[in-house]
Formats: structure tokens, C-alpha cells, sequence
């Protein structure tokens, strides 16, 4: 019994949310992303990271893709490293349509560079009905 509670505790943990498509989401969702990496006691050197993470995938989700948009965290940890998976889900294209955006380089466009910068393996999946935009960030 022990070495099965043991087990379950080192099982991974999964956060699912709603991106809602108002003002005010993304730091609502970074609100409770923060929360929720508080109470699966994440490495605080992977918080900040993380939270960064959520930010762009959040933002761009909003900006640029059709709703519903869900947040999904997974924490799993393992021995000797310990993996948290950032995905966004949502019913846009695989890449933005219309191109190039003509907006400000200092107000938008980095969030892919940001994301590869901190994240150890970040990727697209296109499925029916949408597509996944997920991030891995390792702490070893």
C-alpha cells in the first residue's frame, strides 16, 4: 500500500482552464496558473519561466486564433529532472492568416523567440478542430 501511495504521489499533476476571449485574461490565467504551480510546489526558478511561457501562448491564442482556447499545465515529475508541459488549444489555423502582421516590432512578434529561449522542447500540433501550441520547460 505504501509503495502504491507512493507512486500515486509522484504521478503527474494536469491543470485544465478556459481561456476566456475578454480583456483581462491573460493576467487572470497567469493569476491562476501561479496558484496552481504554488500548490504543486514547482521549482521556484521554473515559475517565472513558466509564467512567461503561459503569457505568450495566452496572448497569442487571443490574438490571433478562433475560441474556445483552453490552457492545459501537466507537471510530471521524474527522477532527477522534472518536466512542465504548457499547451493552448484552440480552434484557429496553424499560422496566422493575412501574413506578416504590420503592427509595432516593439509591441508584438517576439513571443516565438521568448518561448524558444526558455522553454527545452516548444511545438505546433494541428489536429481536427484546432491546433495545440505547447511548450516544455525541464528543471533538473
Amino acid at each position: 500500500m505504501t509503495a502504491q501511495l507512493n507512486t500515486l504521489l509522484r504521478a503527474a499533476c494536469e491543470h485544465v482552464c478556459p481561456v476566456p476571449p475578454v480583456a483581462g485574461a491573460v493576467s487572470a490565467v497567469r493569476r491562476r496558473v501561479a496558484a496552481v504551480l504554488a500548490d504543486w510546489r514547482v521549482f521556484p526558478e521554473l515559475v517565472e519561466d513558466s509564467l512567461l511561457v503561459v503569457s505568450e501562448l495566452v496572448t497569442n491564442a487571443l490574438l490571433h486564433a478562433c475560441p474556445p482556447a483552453v490552457l492545459r499545465l501537466s507537471w510530471i515529475p521524474d527522477d532527477g529532472a522534472c518536466t512542465l508541459r504548457v499547451e493552448v488549444t484552440d480552434a484557429g489555423a496553424a499560422f496566422p492568416v493575412g501574413g506578416a502582421r504590420a503592427d509595432d516590432p516593439d509591441e508584438h512578434g517576439r513571443g516565438e523567440t521568448i518561448i524558444h529561449a526558455l522553454a527545452t522542447r516548444h511545438g505546433i500540433r494541428v489536429h481536427p478542430g484546432g491546433v495545440t501550441r505547447w511548450a516544455d520547460l525541464v528543471a533538473v
